[in-house]
């Protein structure tokens, strides 16, 4: 068993540093299944005819009663876990009536009914022009369409709402109180009228991107507008140099927005406590520059003159990293006798255990390929991974501080506590909308602030 009671009872969670590429749990894309055809199966039946590639439909019998719909799901539902779905029609033929209908069903929905005249499920009718909401009778919310017309309809995960669009622009938007799966429905209802789908196998239209984009925008501006504590976003950047013991940065930061901001008081203040932060703040730093040198022996060596405690567990965690690192340094250099030997006396107490398997698995792996950096393994030899070793050991020091109050503010500065806070909230408002809506992706949002300043 894997033990971490270096110093002071602190435990260095292994699971609180990414080791692999890709791991980052905020930066997860969820992809749903998207429609891609018509499904023959769940339809009207008779009413209607679905071509071959399943991207068409015509009413081929005469309307003798108002449950002769000719109604067709796509063949899976709209994928909940992004800011907006979208689907269009192009109206071929009104035929005698044109009623035509978008819109969204359930599952269960009935076959022989237009979207919208049952409850949970929703409609936009070509003939009327009207909106209709799981009642019989409709309410005003746009202009009929015809042939020729191009009618979309989309589901706004951010706001909870349908929208709908005729020959590429807005029409109107309705509150969706319908959690559960729903399928983009067509219906046809008159003799010879005919529709063709698009789920995104063309161009849409309507510019779909551009709405999203402006959705996201609204999110932002609302954000903004959100009044912070005064030179809060100063403190924050602060507290992160300080934390990881950037000491150089930090000096020409400070040197920086001296002539531009107010004096900021040392004392803690909104969550952030620069007194933990600057402890020992030399030291890491020196620590850090070592790490990143990939100069393990000079660490080792400071930490023992410095921090002995850090090293009297010979089977924690930061233990464990360290001569990992070392290992990796001399694989590096193409050291290979004296990585076999190294890891035969370093490394091999720590095989069995539970917790470490793959990064020990791929570090000794390193030494089956003749050209380690082009390996699947090739990960331990970026530099970030000095990065992530040199985490570990920057918490490790903190810990050390015997006026430490909160053990776990050693693991991540404010700036990240702060974004893992705000991932949780976005998991709990998409956990309140049914488990609808996009992740969030620090990435993406970052992006998006810098387009909108370009």
């Amino acid at each position: 068993m894997i033990s971490d009671q270096d110093s002071g009872g602190f435990s260095l969670d292994l699971s609180k540093f990414s080791f692999r590429r890709g791991t980052d749990d905020m930066d997860v894309e969820e992809v749903g299944e998207l429609p891609t055809r018509l499904n023959t199966i769940n339809s009207s039946g008779g009413f209607l005819v679905v071509s071959t590639d399943k991207l068409s439909v015509q009413y081929t019998s005469v309307n003798l009663h108002g449950h002769d719909v000719g109604v067709v799901q796509a063949n899976c539902p709209a994928p909940v876990k992004r800011l907006v779905y979208y689907f269009e029609i192009f109206v071929k033929n009104a035929g005698a009536k044109g009623q035509i209908a978008i819109g969204f069903t359930t599952e269960n929905f009935k076959m022989r009914r237009q979207p919208g005249w049952e409850a949970n499920s929703y409609g936009y009718h070509g003939d009327d022009g009207l909106l209709y909401r799981g009642l019989g009778k409709g309410e005003t919310f746009g202009p009929t369409f015809t042939s020729g017309d191009t009618i979309g309809g989309g589901i706004n995960y951010a706001s909870q709402e349908f929208f709908f669009t005729k020959n590429g622009k807005l029409v109107g938007t309705v509150y969706k109180d319908v959690k559960g799966p729903l399928f983009p429905t067509i219906a046809v209802h008159s003799q010879n009228e005919e529709v063709n789908v698009n789920f995104g196998q063309k161009p849409f239209v309507f510019g779909i991107e551009a709405f999203a984009l402006e959705e996201r925008m609204k999110q932002q501006m609302m954000i903004e507008k959100t009044s912070l504590p005064l030179n809060i976003s100063h403190r924050l950047v602060r507290s992160y140099l300080q934390h990881y013991g950037y000491q150089d940065t930090l000096n020409s930061f400070d040197l920086a927005s001296k002539s531009t901001l107010p004096p900021i008081p040392v004392a803690q203040e909104n969550g952030i406590d620069e007194q933990a932060d600057a402890y020992a703040l030399s030291h890491r730093k020196i620590l850090r520059q070592l790490m990143n040198s990939g100069d393990l022996d000079s660490v080792f060596g400071k930490l023992r003159d410095w921090y002995p405690q850090i090293l009297q567990n010979k089977s924690s965690t930061i233990f464990f990293l360290l001569h990992c690192q070392k290992y990796i340094e001399l694989v590096r250099v193409g050291d290979i006798e004296d990585a076999v030997k190294y890891a035969r006396a370093e490394l091999a107490r720590f095989f069995g255990i539970a917790q470490i398997p793959y990064i020990l698995q791929d570090c000794i792996a390193l030494l089956a390929y003749e050209e380690p950096m082009k390996s699947p393994v090739a990960y331990l030899l970026d530099l970030c991974q000095r990065e992530v070793v040199a985490d570990a050991l920057n918490s490790m020091v903190l810990s050390t501080n015997p006026r430490l109050k909160d053990p776990e503010s050693c693991l991540q500065s404010c700036l990240e506590r702060l974004l893992r806070q705000l991932t949780a909230c976005c998991f709990e408002r998409r956990s309140l909308n049914g488990d609808q809506g996009e992740t969030f992706q620090l990435h993406r949002v970052l992006q998006s602030e810098e387009e909108g300043k370009s």
